[in-house]
C-alpha cells in the first residue's frame, strides 16, 4: 500500500510544471540574462544603496554590452507614529518604494514596468545619534529587500518571456 502511494506521488510530481528559477547557478540561463541588465544611476543616498545592491545581484560587468537598462525611481519616507502625551515621537516607520522599468537597450521599449517596496519600524530613543543610526540601518536593510524584489521580478520576466540565452 505504501509503495503504491509513493509511486502515485512520484507520478504527480513528475507532471508538475515547477522548476528551479536559478537552475544551473551562475552559468544558468537566468543568471546569464540577469548579467545583461545595466542599472541606470539612481539619485540620493537611498539610490546609491539600491543601485549597489542591484549591481551585486545582477552581476553586469561595466563596459560590456547590455541587453536591458533598468531605470529606478525611489520614494523614501520616514513618518512618526508613536506619540506620547507631550507630543514626542517614540516610533517611526521608514518606507522605501521603488518604481522601476526594464527597457530594451536596442529599441528603447519598456518591457516591464512595476513597483517594489518595504518598510521598517525604528524606535526613537533619547540619543539623537542612536536614532539616526537606527534610521540608516533600516535604510540599508530596506535597500537590499527592494533590490531582491526587483531582481526576482526581472528573473521571472526573463523566464516567462523566453529571453533566456538557451531559448533565443
Amino acid at each position: 500500500m505504501r509503495g503504491a502511494a509513493a509511486l502515485a506521488a512520484a507520478f504527480l510530481l513528475a507532471g508538475c510544471a515547477l522548476h528551479p528559477l536559478y537552475a544551473g547557478g551562475a552559468e544558468g540561463p537566468v543568471a546569464q540574462s540577469l548579467r545583461g541588465v545595466e542599472v541606470a544611476p539612481i539619485a540620493g543616498r537611498s539610490g546609491w544603496l539600491v543601485r549597489t545592491a542591484l549591481e551585486d545581484r545582477l552581476g553586469h560587468q561595466s563596459g560590456s554590452a547590455a541587453r536591458y537598462r533598468l531605470e529606478v525611481e525611489l520614494e523614501d519616507n520616514i513618518a512618526g507614529f508613536g506619540i506620547r502625551s507631550d507630543d514626542a515621537v517614540t516610533r517611526e516607520r521608514r518606507t522605501l518604494r521603488a518604481r522601476y522599468r526594464l527597457v530594451e537597450a536596442g529599441r528603447g521599449t519598456v518591457v516591464l514596468d512595476a513597483t517594489a517596496g518595504s518598510d521598517a519600524g525604528v524606535d526613537v530613543v533619547g540619543s539623537e545619534y542612536a536614532t539616526v543610526a537606527a534610521e540608516q540601518s533600516a535604510l540599508e536593510r530596506l535597500a537590499t529587500e527592494v533590490a531582491d524584489q526587483i531582481v526576482a521580478r526581472i528573473a521571472l520576466y526573463t523566464t516567462h518571456a523566453g529571453e533566456t540565452p538557451e531559448r533565443r
